[in-house]
């Protein structure tokens, strides 16, 4: 089992770059529509999300263009999230500067699949950087027993890529657990591979926990395994396992390994399962059909329901179906994050109640 620090002022922290994501209302596609929800979102703070709503304490690190409304709406968003921040305020510098990313994201329906457009250009979270925060203060004398770092942060600049290291660095060097979710995007790779690839390495080393999927192992770290995408998933299970056995052999600090399995139906039925490899001992949950709302943020919700699991102490397997509970939860959320209501609400979904509580 996993050990983790007590006597913290913080279970769970996170380096994020917050933006808003629009989402178009009914359902419809983007270049069909007028009017859209606004929420602030990252998949850093989605994942900080189950354990800030189930009472558990956790920040995000993060960068705001100062004076911007758009960041204010971020902050106030947070706050009522039960999520603390910290981070630097930076000028905006002009019409041309600095600004929060948006999301634009069709969520699909039936048929027809969702379309995410990603427009990041000026992003202020690209700045994130060490020197803007007191790393000894929060991971030493205030204390984190987890820092939870994703890929998406990683990749986004040079800047970012070292404050990530800095990060886990740190934890380790204080004796917080590390978590990496992989989060592999091409677009962020591309012609900065040789970088990112040392950057990874080196987070995924200092890890104990290592989250990914095929693709996120193959494309990130190098390790061999099942082809990405398609149908078919119980076919491809000893495939999973070899890679996640090769990625304990190849990064012995790492307690946890683990993995979503998903087929698509359409967009809004899926079959959605888990596999996590625990101190040697392999835990799977078999893929089994789910409603979806919106898919975005399901594989968030999945590492937030699963780190829940494993700062409250969860057996191997209840963190796994905690887990995979928290995911099916965000897809059958309009938001892109799991808000779960109490524990409870979380077995109901693992035991496959839906009955009405009165």
């Amino acid at each position: 089992m996993l050990k983790l620090k007590n006597d913290c002022k913080y279970d769970l922290v996170a380096p994020t770059s917050m933006g808003v994501r629009l989402t178009p209302d009914n359902f419809q596609p983007v270049h069909l529509s007028n009017r859209y929800t606004m929420q602030a979102t990252s998949a850093e703070t989605n994942v900080l999300n189950v354990s800030a709503s189930l009472g558990l304490r956790t920040k995000a690190l993060t960068a705001f263009v100062a004076g911007s409304p758009i960041a204010l709406f971020i902050k106030s968003e947070l706050s009522k999230r039960r999520i603390e921040f910290e981070g630097p305020e930076v000028p905006q510098g002009g019409p041309w500067g600095y600004r929060h990313q948006f999301n634009i994201a069709d969520t699909g329906w039936g048929p027809r699949g969702p379309r995410v457009c990603n427009d990041r250009a000026g992003e202020v979270g690209r700045t994130l950087n060490a020197r803007d925060f007191d790393l000894e203060r929060l991971f030493g004398s205030e204390g984190v027993r987890m820092a939870h770092i994703s890929g998406l942060i990683a990749a986004l600049s040079e800047e970012t890529a070292g404050f990530c290291l800095d990060v886990a660095r740190t934890a380790r060097r204080h004796g917080s657990a590390v978590s990496f979710d992989l989060n592999y995007r091409a677009s962020f790779w591309e012609g900065r591979e040789a970088g990112l690839r040392a950057a990874f390495t080196e987070i995924a080393s200092l890890a104990d926990v290592l989250v990914g999927n095929e693709e996120d192992f193959q494309l990130a770290l190098g390790i061999a395994g099942p082809e990405a995408g398609g149908r078919d998933l119980a076919s491809k299970i000893e495939g999973f396992k070899s890679m996640m056995g090769q990625a304990r052999r190849l990064y012995p600090n790492a307690e946890v390994f683990a993995t979503t399995l998903r087929e698509v139906v359409d967009a809004n039925r899926h079959l959605w399962g888990a596999l996590m490899l625990h101190g040697g001992n392999w835990h799977l949950v078999p893929a089994r059909e789910i409603g979806v709302l919106d898919r975005i943020g399901g594989g968030d919700g999945f590492v937030g329901g699963l780190l829940y699991g494993l700062l409250r102490g969860f057996e191997p397997e209840k963190q796994l179906q905690f887990g995979w509970a928290c995911g099916a939860l965000a897809v059958a959320e309009t938001n892109d994050y799991a808000s779960p209501a109490d524990e409870d609400e979380v077995w109901s979904i693992w035991g496959g109640n839906a009955r009405v509580r009165r």
